[in-house]
């Protein structure tokens, strides 16, 4: 048996929370470089309804300033995302970053 990450734990919480309003949720989605070659970012929660696309970003603790900086390299690779979200596993809060 495989033991979960905290960090898992709280993405897991997460979708649970916002399964209702998406239709679809990814987690873990890599970002790759143009060629393909390097990974550049990683999506904890891509989350998808009709043909709008919401990033979040989990971390254990507050840690707004990596969250901000990570979810500022996501929206250079993809500028069509809609909204993008920081959420602080420890204390459940949720706040609307870009």
């Amino acid at each position: 048996m495989v033991k979960r990450l905290k960090h898992d734990k709280y993405v897991e919480h997460l979708c649970d929370k916002i399964r209702p309003a998406y239709d679809q949720l990814l987690t873990n989605v890599p970002l790759y470089s143009k060629k393909g070659k390097r990974r550049i970012a990683e999506i904890d929660i891509l989350a998808i309804r009709d043909d709008e696309f919401d990033v979040y970003e989990v971390k254990c603790s507050y840690r707004v300033t990596k969250a901000k900086k990570q979810l500022h390299r996501i929206r250079r690779i993809m500028p069509d995302i809609n909204s993008m979200f920081f959420f602080c596993g420890e204390s459940s809060l949720l706040e609307n970053v870009m």
